[in-house]
């Protein structure tokens, strides 16, 4: 029984994702150039897609990531845009395929901690 209930809450939560439309999230990367150093917390909802991470700059880069708490239904693969972002130094970058909506979720987050800043 808990089986069935597990499947119909994943489908659930698949129909709610459907119904984001993600391509209408826009990930504006931060300027680099004008945060000082320092950790940063950054929080994003998408859909169903709820993250908290860290984000720490020393000397104007992204040196970690650090994802607090990712309430990610299927999208946990989406956790491998964390070093490609490091890589870059932007956020800039593509998505995970099969979890979009996880990885919209950790740019967003990423994007809020360093809004401003």
């Amino acid at each position: 029984m808990k089986r069935y209930g597990l499947i119909i809450l994943f489908a659930s939560l698949g129909l709610i994702a459907a119904c984001v439309n993600l391509k209408e999230i826009v990930i504006k990367s931060p300027d680099l150039s004008k945060i000082a150093d320092g950790t940063y917390q950054g929080n994003s909802k998408v859909g169903p897609v709820r993250v908290t991470l860290d984000v720490t700059i020393k000397d104007r880069t992204i040196t970690s990531i650090e994802i607090i708490r990712h309430f990610n239904g299927l999208g946990e693969k989406a956790e491998t845009i964390v070093p490609k972002i490091i890589e870059a130094q932007s956020l800039d970058i593509d998505v995970v395929s099969g979890a979009t909506g996880s990885s919209k979720a950790i740019l967003l987050a990423v994007e809020n901690a360093l809004a401003e800043k």
